[in-house]
């Protein structure tokens, strides 16, 4: 790929050789289809486009400094996929199949794998709609599920910097005994107008606080949300919060590195006894929060005054990437190596 530079990578969609499908029809799945198409022919009646049957996961696989090809915590993306699925009323993708295809995916494209030392990554984005024609509100009876990856870097512009962030209290992520929990489009496009006003305002995202009291911290923008304490690591627990698989991963390194790690509810005003915030994600690992800005109130919360990242944040960031990328072991069995799974 001499015509990539892999350091000034963003995170945008780039155009790679292969994509790997599989459609659920007729009640069964069938066998995965490789295709170099960017595109799905599709019913304009199907589900995907008006009743919002549509789920994704993200996830990355990343080249060591040995050359082996690292996909990160395959088996609990596939997991949280069939949440999304049963959520929704869409049929499943058996676990077995979901990794199949992300590993097809990989290796038919294994040229755009970033090397190493690049600090980049292949971002894998599997997705799986409705496409059976529905004019009353039901599910389908047709599925597709589609596998596509391209090479990223990193999803905030400042890479591992702290951000300002903004609370706004005028818009909701999610509702209580909503979809928030799992990884549906509607989530997302709910999230749209408020992070654009976020954007033209300077901040990188918008901490949502609960939908039912305005009181309790929810996601931060695409993101899960974390505070640092001294020696604790604290992330808000709510219904209508997405199981972040990496914040699940952040936890276990938390708590293996000797810090207490605590999941409840946060109210805003807890923040000003924090030392560090962040949020993290598939596409973010980890973004440190330099300023949180509550307009309505007038009150700053700082957690960055140098423009550095605070201690405890580089360190489970370090850990991280380490792991991900093989510098570190694989203490927790997270890993699937492309060469081993061919």
């Amino acid at each position: 790929m001499e015509t990539v530079d892999w350091s000034k990578l963003s995170f945008t969609y780039m155009k790679t050789d292969y994509n790997v499908r599989c459609y659920w029809r007729n009640g069964q799945w069938g066998e995965l289809e490789v295709s170099s198409s960017e595109y799905i022919p599709i019913h304009m009646a199907a589900t995907c486009l008006h009743y919002g049957q549509d789920a994704f996961e993200g996830l990355k696989a990343f080249r060591g400094k040995d050359g082996r090809i690292r996909i990160f915590r395959l088996d609990e993306n596939a997991k949280r996929m069939q949440s999304s699925a049963d959520c929704i009323l869409m049929q499943r993708v058996p676990e077995e199949l979901f990794k199949a295809a992300v590993l097809k995916a990989v290796k038919m494209n294994e040229r755009f794998v970033p090397p190493y030392e690049s600090g980049a990554s292949l971002y894998i984005r599997p997705l799986l709609i409705g496409t059976g024609a529905r004019i009353g509100v039901n599910p389908a009876d047709e599925y597709l599920f589609v596998v596509f990856v391209m090479p990223v870097g990193p999803y905030f512009k400042n890479g591992f910097k702290p951000s300002n962030v903004v609370i706004m209290r005028q818009f909701d992520r999610a509702a209580p005994l909503g979809t928030g929990h799992v990884k549906v489009g509607g989530n997302y496009a709910a999230s749209l107008r408020s992070g654009q006003l976020a954007h033209d305002q300077g901040y990188a995202a918008v901490l949502y606080l609960d939908a039912k009291e305005k009181k309790y911290l929810d996601e931060c923008g695409p993101a899960n949300f974390f505070l640092i304490k001294g020696n604790k690591y604290v992330t808000p627990a709510s219904g209508s919060i997405l199981p972040s698989i990496t914040n699940k991963s952040i936890q276990q390194i938390a708590a293996d590195l000797g810090l207490e790690v605590d999941r409840r509810r946060i109210t805003v005003e807890e923040m000003a006894g924090f030392d560090e915030a962040g949020e993290c994600g598939t596409a973010a690992v980890i973004s440190p929060v330099g300023r949180i800005d509550d307009p309505e109130t007038g009150k700053q919360y700082v957690f960055s005054k140098d423009g550095e990242a605070g201690p405890v944040c580089r360190k489970l960031y370090d850990t991280l990437r380490g792991i991900q990328y093989g510098d570190l072991p694989d203490k927790f069995g997270w890993i699937t190596y492309l060469d081993e799974a061919e």
